[in-house]
């Protein structure tokens, strides 16, 4: 027997004697009894037989757990084995044990339930006759429902169906869901706790979903809503929300702010909904966005099991008629269900795994693997003891969700059927194998640097409005942001408060709000702006030129290689409240901030003295204001680039480029470099970057002693992909040009009409740029800068208008600065007229290149003619 137990013992089990050639292994903590030791043999004939021990007076049977007998002659335990039911194992997992049992079998199958309401199901006949067993502490439980003490309180019940509705908002999840399901929101009814779950994308579907509730419920119960209990949030204020409860007669209960338990009943369906999800997706090792699945599964069996608050189950009170049971099975188990169509030799039926019942069939939602889909089957057979034995898979289950905040005032002083119906493909990304070689980039395509690897962790959700700011998780320091905006307006004197002149209207406003990521993509400055709703100017009244230039990304590229080869510093400011600095010469009204209104001049309006965000003419006015008093500092604009300034003395220079408030200098002369941030910093609000490293979403590496400089992408990148739910793709291995314009410039075409090849293109695309987003340009190492151009064309590309494609590159100091890939906008007779386009193309970027390191005036050679190639003997004569 001893030998069987060993074969049979899980060698990683920490609470089991364990007996093995003759060594002792002690169970850990303390033994109860005496006699539980086994002694080691002292000789060397292990054939030898030795009496068996006799149990004494105290010996604790670790079966039964009675005392006065060992497990070998527990009477429980040999009648247990005769029937087969029980391995020779005395100490297998408690999982393992409570497999076996009924209760535990249901407790699986109701998405683990307590035990007094299995008590009740039975007590009720509800269940299949059986024994009913007590069963050990579930795992899958103990992952999934720890919760802190429960909130006391009382409060009047409903003595009606549809009396009172509580509902509540939960989300956004950490893990989205099919179909970019986010959120969802729940619907109780307070007299029968019978209860309603609608995934959403956005909080505020809301009100849709309302909508489809009320109409659902209304037209099944015969009755009308009188009350609906919610929280303060956001969706629930709105003014059509608000307008539809009144002409509905609906009765709003809000709570007070900072007590969500006032909607106890909401907030506890919350939480029970999300620790069984979380008990059901610890029990499986199906991907985390299977949790709208088991959301939706879940509120199904809560609507027919037992409540605290009602005798009958909520199912029973809403409809009048007892539940059915039968038809439960354990979620995440596996299942065979009936093919449609099968041949002679295929069979006739594929292992699935059972992930929900649907509303509108009766029948099962069923996930096949093979196919990534999930259908609707009437029944199948499903593996519920097979899934069972398994045990807990193990994986960790983290749903996160936002809390609701306190709110505080906006006031600024006061700070606070075998019939299968295909459902939806399921978006799973099966594990990458990965090859263990090392593997290194191209040297043509960048330069080591010491530096760790990006640690993501983008978080997309920026308030859209006031109000979501004051309720959001991060309000403290949204509202830090806001004070720092209107303090930024005080100082810059950017308003009067007047009474409205007749006959004139105040444009309104709104805040902004922007979370700035630092060149790693982790979230720094939490930004708030107050933007003027400039959209309802009047032109030729309150505006009249609106236009403003920008540096273009090709100059920044050019003066960086520059700076590469003759080894300048480049450092970099920022522009604080950039637009409030532009003077208005209009008369311009606009309305108070939201929450910041004067409250001893609440009639009054705003009189804008300064530009502000959201006006037609706010970048013009900063950028003349700008130019002017950059020149009084003895900068002269580069006539090519009108964004682009430069300053000498001598020998030394200082080259100033301007990106609307990002500023980069860029000099060989400290004392001159710091003589022209101060002056900047006398005239404007400014924020001093040091060495420059990340600008315009371009990440700038730097090796001084080979002269290198290095733009990367990479977090830009990242952005893209997460915002397509790409950043977890295949690297894709599509051979594309480093920079993908060519990529771009055919797919764009079909913007108009887009087809599923189209999209499968654009994904490839982006799998591309996952696989190389690591690679970047470099500048450097060339002993001469000169300018050197490539240009060729692909003839009649497009099939549709038999246009061809131009394509052109310059080089500088040894990496490229300027490109083109667009298709020619007439159509060539033959491939040589074709690359005579592209290379007159190329020659016109040629010219505006030379004009613009001629006046930079740094290059000895840059007079001199700029190499052009082509491969055309027929374009070059």
């Amino acid at each position: 027997m001893l030998k069987t137990a060993e074969q049979n013992i899980k060698k990683e089990t920490s609470d089991v004697l364990l007996v093995q050639k003759g060594k002792r292994f002690k169970k850990k903590g303390k033994v109860k009894g005496n006699n539980h030791a086994i002694a080691k043999s002292s000789g060397t004939d292990h054939n030898k037989k030795t009496p068996k021990p006799k149990p004494t007076s105290d010996a604790t049977c670790f079966h039964c757990h009675d005392v006065g007998h060992w497990k070998r002659n527990c009477p429980k335990y040999l009648e247990e084995k005769k029937k087969g039911s029980l391995t020779s194992d005395s100490d297998t997992k408690k999982t393992k044990l409570n497999d076996l049992k009924p209760s535990f079998l249901w407790h699986c199958r109701l998405g683990h339930i307590n035990e007094k309401r299995i008590m009740k199901l039975h007590k009720d006949g509800l269940l299949d006759s059986f024994d009913f067993e007590s069963y050990d502490t579930c795992e899958s439980c103990l992952l999934g429902k720890m919760t802190k003490a429960p909130f006391t309180g009382v409060s009047e019940r409903a003595e009606n169906l549809l009396e009172l509705i509580h509902t509540d908002v939960c989300g956004p999840m950490s893990t989205v869901a099919r179909n970019d399901f986010q959120y969802f929101i729940t619907f109780t009814d307070d007299f029968s706790r019978y209860g309603y779950v609608y995934l959403m994308r956005h909080k505020s579907e809301s009100f849709e979903k309302f909508k489809e509730f009320q109409n659902e419920v209304q037209n099944h119960i015969g009755k009308t809503i009188k009350f609906l209990r919610s929280d303060r949030g956001s969706e629930y204020l709105s003014q059509e929300f608000g307008d539809h409860l009144r002409r509905c007669g609906i009765v709003p209960q809000l709570t007070p702010p900072g007590t969500p338990q006032w909607n106890g009943v909401s907030e506890r369906r919350n939480r029970t909904l999300l620790d069984m999800v979380r008990s059901m997706m610890s029990q499986t090792d199906l991907p985390l966005y299977f949790w709208g699945y088991a959301l939706e599964t879940i509120a199904f069996i809560l609507n027919r099991a037992p409540s605290k608050a009602t005798e009958k189950t909520p199912y029973e009170i809403w409809t009048g008629k007892r539940p059915s049971l039968s038809f439960l099975k354990i979620w995440g188990c596996e299942a065979y269900v009936k093919r449609l169509t099968s041949d002679k030799l295929t069979p006739k039926s594929e292992k699935c795994i059972f992930v929900g019942y649907p509303r509108e069939t009766k029948g099962y939602y069923f996930y096949n693997r093979n196919e990534n889909k999930v259908f609707v089957a009437r029944n199948g057979v499903f593996l519920e003891k097979e899934f069972l034995s398994k045990g807990v898979s193990g994986s960790s289950v983290h749903l996160e969700e936002i809390q609701d905040v306190p709110q505080f005032s906006s006031n600024p002083e006061d700070s606070q059927e075998n019939l299968q119906a295909v459902v939806e493909p399921v978006n799973e990304t099966p594990a990458l194998r990965r090859s263990e070689r090392v593997r290194h980039k191209p040297e043509r395509l960048m330069f080591i640097v010491n530096k760790q690897d990006d640690i993501l962790s983008f978080d997309d959700n920026e308030p859209a409005t006031f109000q979501e700011a004051i309720e959001s998780p991060d309000f403290e320091k949204w509202l830090e942001a806001m004070r720092f905006e209107m303090n930024s307006m005080k100082d810059n004197q950017v308003w009067n408060l007047v009474d409205l002149p007749y006959g004139v209207k105040a444009i309104k406003n709104k805040w902004v709000f922007k979370k700035k990521f630092d060149m790693d993509g982790r979230v720094h400055i939490h930004k708030a702006r107050l933007v003027a709703k400039g959209f309802k100017q009047i032109h030729g009244i309150d505006y009249d030129e609106t236009f403003s230039p920008v540096v273009m990304f090709k100059s920044i590229r050019i003066i960086l290689a520059i700076a590469a080869y003759f080894d300048y510093e480049i450092w970099q400011m920022d522009v604080k409240t950039v637009f409030l600095n532009g003077n208005l010469s209009e008369d311009m009204y606009m309305t108070q901030p939201e929450g910041f209104v004067d409250p001893k001049n609440a009639g009054k309006v705003c009189k804008l003295q300064k530009s502000i965000y959201g006006l037609k003419q706010a970048s013009r006015s900063w950028n003349l204001h700008f130019d002017e008093v950059i020149k009084e500092f003895g900068f002269i604009k580069n006539e090519e680039e009108p964004c682009l300034y430069k300053k000498a003395n001598g020998s030394a220079l200082v080259f100033l480029v301007l990106y609307v408030d990002d500023i980069l200098l860029i000099g060989n002369d400290i004392p001159m470099l710091e003589s022209g941030k101060a002056s900047l910093k006398i005239r404007f609000s400014m924020k001093d970057l040091g060495e420059a490293a990340y600008i315009l979403d371009i990440k700038i590496y730097r090796d001084r002693s080979r002269k290198l400089i290095g733009l990367s992408q990479s977090t830009y990148i990242d952005k893209v992909l997460k915002r397509f739910n790409m950043h977890e793709s295949k690297k894709g291995f599509l051979p594309l040009s480093a920079d993908i314009s060519y990529a771009l410039s055919v797919t764009s075409r079909y913007q108009a009409d887009l087809g599923e090849s189209h999209w499968t293109a654009v994904k490839n695309i982006l799998k591309y740029l996952r696989r190389t987003k690591d690679m970047f340009l470099m500048y450097g190492g060339e002993e001469e800068l000169n300018v050197t151009g490539y240009t060729d064309a692909s003839f009649q590309t497009d099939k549709d208008d038999s246009r061809s494609q131009s394509e052109y590159i310059f080089r500088l100091n040894g990496e490229t600065v300027c490109w083109k890939n667009s298709k020619q906008s007439t159509v060539a007779d033959s491939i040589t007229e074709a690359k005579y386009i592209a290379a007159s193309e190329a020659a016109k970027e040629a010219v505006w290149i030379r004009k613009l390191i001629i006046e930079l005036g740094v290059i000895p050679n840059a007079e001199s003619p700029v190499d052009l190639y082509c491969d055309n003997n027929g374009a070059i004569a």
